[in-house]
C-alpha cells in the first residue's frame, strides 16, 4: 500500500552523499591516506616482530596494569590465538581497534567536557548520541563505503562513529559528578577554569572517564566483524568468509580470537581506571 505522502528521505541522503563525495573528494582522500598510513604503521609494529616478542610485551603490560594473574592469562590467551593460526588477523583487527579508539576518544572526551560545562551543549549533544547509538551499526558502513571506497578505512570510520557515544556520556557524567565544594574551593583560591578542569575535575573524574574509554574499546571490537564486510580484513574477514562457506570451525577460531582480544583490552583499561598511579601490578 502506497503512503499518502511519500517522504523522499533516501533520495535526500543520496543527493547529500553525492554532493559530499564531489565537493570534498580531496578531503576524503587525505583522511583515507592518513588512516591507511596509521593502520599500516601499527599493523607493522605488531606483525613485524616474532609473535612471542609481542606476547611477552602484552603480558608485561597486563602484569603491570593488574598483576601476575592477568599477565599469565594474557600470555596463554595470545598463545591460543597463535595456535589457531589467527595471529596475523588478530593483529590486523587490533590495529583497527586501536586507531578507531584513539580517534573516538580524542573526539569524545572534548565533547564530554563541553557538554559538562554547558547545559545547552548537553541538550544538543544528547539527542545526537541517542541517534548514533540506536542506528543499526551496518548502516554506517554505507556512507563510509561511498566516501572512502572498499578497504580498511570505511571500517575504521564506521567504528569511530559507532563507538564514540559512551566516551562522551561517561566524560560528562564524570565531570558533573565531581563534588562542587571541591570546585568552589579551587575558584576561591583563584584558579582559572582551565586549571580547575585539568587539576581537579579530570583527575577526580578519571575512573568514570576510563570506564567510558573501556566501553569505546568494547564497541570498537564489536564492529570488527561488521567491518570485515567492506574489506577491512582481519578477524572480521574470516568470520564473513566462514558465513559464506558455512565453515563453523573457521568462524569459531576467529570468534575466540576476538574474545581474547576483548578480555585483554577490557581488563587492562579497567585497571587503569581503578588503580591510581603507583599501585598497578600489586594486585594478587
Amino acid at each position: 500500500m502506497e503512503p499518502i505522502l511519500r517522504i523522499p528521505l533516501g533520495d535526500w541522503v543520496e543527493v547529500g552523499l553525492d554532493w559530499l563525495t564531489t565537493t570534498l573528494a580531496a578531503v576524503f582522500d587525505l583522511i583515507r591516506a592518513i588512516l591507511v598510513g596509521a593502520y599500516d604503521g601499527i599493523e607493522w609494529l605488531f606483525a613485524a616482530p616474532p609473535y612471542w616478542v609481542v606476547i611477552v610485551v602484552f603480558a608485561a603490560i597486563a602484569w603491570w596494569a593488574s598483576g601476575w594473574k592477568l599477565g599469565v592469562g594474557t600470555a596463554f590467551g595470545f598463545a591460543v590465538i597463535v595456535g589457531v593460526n589467527q595471529w596475523e588477523n588478530a593483529m590486523n583487527s587490533l590495529a583497527l581497534v586501536l586507531i578507531a579508539t584513539v580517534v573516538a576518544v580524542a573526539i569524545s572526551i572534548p565533547l564530554g567536557i563541553w557538554a559538562a560545562s554547558s547545559n545547552r551543549a548537553s541538550a544538543i549533544i544528547k539527542p545526537i548520541l541517542d541517534f548514533m547509538q540506536t542506528m543499526p551499526a551496518m548502516v554506517y558502513l554505507i556512507p563510509a563505503l561511498v566516501m572512502f571506497r572498499v578497504g580498511v578505512v570505511p571500517g575504521i570510520v564506521a567504528t569511530i562513529i559507532f563507538s564514540m557515544a559512551p566516551g562522551v556520556r561517561f566524560t560528562e557524567l564524570g565531570i558533573r559528578g565531581v563534588d562542587q565544594e571541591v570546585v568552589e574551593a579551587g575558584h576561591a583560591f583563584g584558579s582559572s577554569p582551565a586549571r580547575i578542569l585539568r587539576q581537579i575535575q579530570l583527575p577526580l573524574a578519571r575512573p568514570t572517564i576510563m570506564a567510558g574509554v573501556n566501553q569505546v574499546i568494547m564497541l570498537s571490537l564489536s564492529m570488527v566483524v561488521i567491518a570485515g564486510m567492506v574489506g577491512a580484513g582481519g578477524l572480521g574477514g574470516d568470520v564473513v568468509a566462514s558465513l559464506s562457506r558455512i565453515d563453523a570451525g573457521l568462524g569459531f577460531e576467529a570468534g575466540i580470537a576476538v574474545v581474547i582480544l576483548a578480555i585483554f583490552l577490557d581488563r587492562v583499561t579497567a585497571s587503569f581506571g581503578k588503580n591510581p598511579a603507583g599501585t598497578r601490578g600489586k594486585n594478587t
